[in-house]
């Protein structure tokens, strides 16, 4: 791991917003399938 650069704080942000991103449009989905279901 010595020839990887270290993230800078910019970089981390942006992964954790990617992420944040990606989970929201997963459950977006997820519960836009179960709707019709009347599970909740």
């Amino acid at each position: 791991m010595q020839g990887k650069k270290k993230r800078s704080g910019f970089e981390k942000l942006t992964m954790v917003v990617v992420w944040v991103m990606i989970i929201l449009t997963l459950g977006g989905v997820v519960l836009a399938a179960l709707q019709p279901l009347n599970l909740f």
